[in-house]
């Protein structure tokens, strides 16, 4: 995947960090889903849309409060290890590889959109009007985001400063406590109707962080074979040096829910 804005234009492929993916980025704190639930959503026999679903952490994780499930993601990769750990936990959960721009239910299909990590990755003139198309009336589409502290936290400072080292094109550094974003497309569809962030601390051992930082966009996904072995080199030297076996890493959630026009 190519997208000028991200990256300076440098291609990634998430297909590349499935395994790691899998084992190292299933860590939203149950704050996460508790939110969600006192909305109102993703639950109670609920038909939710999981768009960018990559290994489908947030339906599995929520599945045990009575949502049907449908998740999509780009990566065939992906969606085979969603499909492989669903089925491992025995769960009935709808999963499928497409663009985001290319799925096309008929509509009033599904009571919930739900986009975690992934909003800036979209075409949105086009998934703006899908998305309400594809909603119930009075459907809720959320966009959800969960990202570390540089500035607050100092093992999370050193991994950026690593990785910008051996990929100086990676952009998602340096973030702040800030709700998300919510592009202006979705306006013409939707009411905005609430944006909150709570700030959360996150527990990690050095392997579960270094795994973490290993299947982020500017590691896994885009680096070269090469560039990766010299990153995890000094990227766990630096963990062994800076951080003890268990600790915690500063994060902030952030959530926007939207109410469709119609």
């Amino acid at each position: 995947m190519i997208i000028k804005k991200i990256d300076k234009g440098k291609s990634f492929d998430w297909g590349k960090t499935s395994e790691d993916y899998a084992r190292y980025r299933d860590i939203y704190p149950q704050q996460f889903y508790d939110y969600i639930l006192s909305l109102g959503l993703c639950k109670n026999g609920q038909k939710v849309l999981d768009i960018g679903t990559g290994t489908g952490v947030l339906p599995r994780n929520m599945y045990r409060y009575g949502a049907r499930w449908t998740g999509v993601d780009i990566s065939e990769n992906q969606i085979e290890e969603a499909k492989r750990l669903a089925s491992e936990s025995g769960m009935n959960i709808d999963f499928f590889a497409a663009k985001a721009e290319d799925v096309l239910f008929p509509d009033n299909s599904f009571d919930v959109i739900t986009a975690c990590q992934c909003i800036w990755y979209l075409n949105h003139d086009v998934t703006a009007p899908e998305f309400a198309g594809m909603l119930n009336p009075g459907g809720r589409f959320l966009i959800l985001y969960l990202g570390w502290l540089p500035y607050e936290d100092p093992v999370a400072a050193e991994s950026e400063r690593i990785i910008l080292k051996h990929n100086p094109q990676w952009s998602s550094y340096g973030d702040t406590v800030h709700p998300v974003s919510v592009p202006s497309q979705y306006l013409s569809f939707f009411e905005l109707i609430s944006q909150k962030e709570i700030r959360v601390d996150i527990p990690f051992s050095r392997e579960s962080w270094h795994g973490r930082m290993r299947a982020c966009r500017g590691v896994g996904a885009s680096m070269s074979a090469e560039e990766m072995a010299l990153w995890d080199k000094e990227h766990m030297e630096m963990l062994l040096k800076n951080a003890p076996e268990n600790f915690m890493v500063k994060h902030y959630m952030s959530i926007a829910e939207l109410k469709v026009k119609k």
